[in-house]
């Protein structure tokens, strides 16, 4: 996946207060992306989804939705092991 582009709702309830309450940035889940170490499903809910490091070094899983080529809607993210 290159030149991504995501989108994000900063509106209650949105994309950002999902992956902020989980300590993560907009920016997190970018550099995540640029460092992807594998693409894959979720298993609970069968969105795609991909593995990567954020730029302090940890490692997360992110859960989107393709809305477009090239465009998605991060709906959570969350760091793993």
């Amino acid at each position: 996946m290159t030149d991504v582009e995501f989108i994000w709702n900063e509106m209650p309830s949105g994309n950002v207060d999902h992956i902020t309450d989980n300590d993560l940035t907009p920016d997190d889940i970018v550099h995540a992306l640029a460092t992807v170490t594998e693409f894959t499903f979720s298993r609970s809910s069968g969105r795609p989804a991909f593995k990567g490091f954020t730029a302090d070094g940890r490692h997360i899983f992110v859960v989107y939705n393709e809305v477009y080529e090239n465009v998605i809607y991060v709906v959570t993210a969350y760091e793993i092991d």
